[in-house]
Formats: structure tokens, C-alpha cells, sequence
């Protein structure tokens, strides 16, 4: 049996978590100064580089403004925020996505999809048909929900590919960690199986060329994951 290497997390990681937390549960108040470095510090027994570190960390997030000058404020980071930030609000909530963030991920990933399959049209082969049959193969001999959700992510990444957008693919590798949680969810709800028999669907319709049948598909499943008979909510 292989075991993992166990790593404990630097304190320049303990610091930014700190304070994120801070200021997804309110203590740290959106427009809120915080103290100078050197204060911080002192208080959490931390060198200023790590405060230092953390807080551009922090502000690359869109938790923080750095004002020149001025001061250190909290942001408003629904605003001002990126996919990291969004994961950093999944993990405080125990891994979980709120409502509407899981709405917002599927809605961004039918337009993503939808217009993967357009671009697609004009230039699908056999070849690029045969290499979604292996992904789909891929989810239907998967053992664990996590291998699942990896092979339906690689899916839909090589269709971003086959579309010859060349950012489309790099826009989608960078909702890889929240797609794959809601794939998970998925599959913990309906099953592999279920996964399987969409994602064969859509296979199916772009191996036969009927693009418009491809995207209604597309938009019909995701409405049904979102408002329809098979949601992954938490609540």
C-alpha cells in the first residue's frame, strides 16, 4: 500500500487562511483598515514577511486593497474577486458551494460548452469523435467518483480543444477545481452511471454532426441539474 507524504501548511498559509476566514464570517468587515504589518505581526507571532507575503497573497484574491500610503482595507470580494477566491469560500464552508455560486458555475459551463460545440462544427473529424469515445470510456470504467469527475472534466476540456479557441481550453482548466467538486456532487447523488449516460448524450449527438441537437442537449441537462429533477444542492 502507497501512502501520501504528509505536509503541514507554512505560516505564511496559516495567515492568509486566518484571515480569510476573518472575513468570510464578518469579523473583518468589508472597508474595514487593517493594522499596520509590524502590529500584525507582533500580534500573531509571525515575521513581517510572512504578513507581507500574505496580505499581496490576500490581495491577488481580492480579500484586500493595499492602498500606498494609506493602509490595508478589506475588500469587497464578491467585486473584486477571482476563481480563487472562490475556492477559498468553498473550503470555508467544509468544501461546500453555496446555492447560487453552484447556479453561476453551471450557467458559466453550458456557455463554455455551447460555444465549444459551435466552433466545432466546421471542423469535426472522426479522429476528434474517436479521442471524446476514449474520455467517455474513460467515465464509464471509472471506480470512485473522483475518477469520474476527472475523466468528464478531460471530456469537455478536449472538446474545448477540438474547437481550435485557443484560450476556450485555458478558461476551462481554470474552473477545474470547482467543475470537478460539482461532478463529484454529481455522481455521490445519481451515480457514475448517470454521468456516464450524459455525458454519452452529448458524444453521441457531436458524432452524428447534429450540433444544434448537441447544444440543445447541453442546455437542457444543465437546466435540469439547475432548476429540474436532478439538482446537487447541499440544502
Amino acid at each position: 500500500m502507497e501512502f501520501t507524504k504528509l505536509c503541514s501548511p507554512s505560516l505564511k498559509e496559516l495567515f492568509i487562511t486566518q484571515l480569510e476566514h476573518m472575513i468570510l464570517s464578518g469579523k473583518l468587515k468589508i472597508g474595514e483598515k487593517l493594522p499596520p504589518e509590524r502590529q500584525l505581526a507582533e500580534a500573531m507571532q509571525v515575521s513581517r514577511a510572512v504578513v507581507n507575503g500574505g496580505i499581496t497573497e490576500l490581495e491577488k484574491k481580492g480579500f484586500l486593497i493595499i492602498r500606498p500610503r494609506v493602509g490595508t482595507f478589506v475588500a469587497d470580494y464578491r467585486q473584486n474577486g477571482t476563481l480563487d477566491t472562490l475556492i477559498s469560500i468553498m473550503n470555508y464552508n467544509g468544501g461546500r458551494f453555496r446555492d447560487e455560486e453552484i447556479r453561476s458555475i453551471l450557467e458559466v459551463r453550458a456557455a463554455l460548452g455551447v460555444l465549444a460545440v459551435q466552433l466545432c462544427r466546421t471542423h469535426f473529424t472522426e479522429k476528434d469523435a474517436v479521442l471524446l469515445q476514449n474520455r467517455l470510456n474513460e467515465i464509464h470504467n471509472a471506480t470512485s467518483h473522483e475518477t469520474a469527475a476527472l475523466a468528464a472534466f478531460g471530456f469537455h476540456h478536449d472538446l474545448a480543444l477540438v474547437s481550435g479557441n485557443t484560450l476556450l481550453p485555458l478558461i476551462f482548466q481554470s474552473f477545474k477545481v470547482p467543475v470537478l467538486t460539482l461532478w463529484e456532487r454529481f455522481c455521490t447523488l445519481y451515480g457514475i452511471e448517470a454521468l456516464y449516460r450524459n455525458t454519452f448524450s452529448l458524444w453521441t449527438q457531436l458524432e452524428q454532426g447534429n450540433w444544434e441537437d448537441a447544444i440543445a442537449f447541453i442546455n437542457h441537462s444543465l437546466d435540469n441539474t439547475i432548476n429540474g429533477s436532478r439538482p446537487i444542492y447541499y440544502d
